[in-house]
């Protein structure tokens, strides 16, 4: 670790490119704790999974438009009704106007509440199961969501995470050129080494800050590149 820069110096060079100590402040992520997490339904989180899944790659308000009707259409994403919906009205589905016309997408809604399902039944429900992996391998989780989801790879799966309040970082492009000009990872961002590494590299500078991932993600973002956050 001893390559890995003083968290403090990130946080000095990001707090001077914006604006200071406050403006830093200003665009730190907020996270819930254990118990908040927990009062999560299932249905709103297959609803956020859902969302996540259809804004990679698209325009996020679009999406967001949108969102009220795909309510309507999946039955408040409560995965039992969901799990009801025949590969015809799934086909209907992907294709109403007043939704976005992606069957694979559309698809990824069915197969993931029976992940949703199928961990809920195993451990009292997603949100308990998220609450309760530990930050210090925020990555496992990472693994565990797009091995048993569908198109949850990449940071798709983290921004969930993040928009639920589940402490995490991300592995923006930002965060990804600087891990890498600072010979921090030594393989790929999509292997498990390399994901190992750069838990590790976090996991120190939690250690040495007692900061969340979170934060510590966004300052990252904010002290290089174009602060993509």
């Amino acid at each position: 670790m001893s390559r890995i820069e003083k968290f403090a110096a990130i946080y000095t060079r990001a707090a001077e490119r914006k604006g200071g100590d406050a403006g830093l402040e200003a665009l730190l992520p907020s996270g819930l704790t254990e118990q908040e997490l927990t009062q999560y339904s299932d249905a709103q989180l297959l609803s956020e999974i859902s969302k996540k899944v259809f804004q990679s790659g698209f325009v996020w308000r679009i999406v967001e438009a949108k969102w009220p009707e795909y309510e309507k259409a999946f039955f408040g994403f409560e995965p039992f009704k969901v799990l009801m919906l025949s590969p015809e009205q799934l086909q209907e589905r992907a294709s109403d106007p007043k939704l976005i016309r992606h069957l694979k997408k559309t698809m990824a809604i069915y197969d993931n509440a029976h992940m949703v399902n199928d961990i809920a039944r195993e451990h009292g429900s997603l949100a308990k199961f998220i609450a309760d992996w530990p930050s210090e391998d925020i990555t496992g989780l990472w693994a565990l969501l797009k091995r048993k989801g569908v198109r949850l790879g990449g940071n798709t799966g983290p921004y969930f995470l993040r928009s639920m309040g589940k402490d995490t970082f991300l592995l923006t492009n930002d965060v990804q050129g600087y891990l890498k000009s600072h010979g921090l990872v030594d393989y790929g961002f999509s292997s498990k080494a390399g994901m190992k590494q750069v838990q590790e590299v976090f996991n120190h500078w939690q250690q040495e800050s007692g900061r969340s991932l979170a934060d510590i993600s966004r300052v990252l973002a904010c002290s290089v590149g174009d602060n993509r956050i």
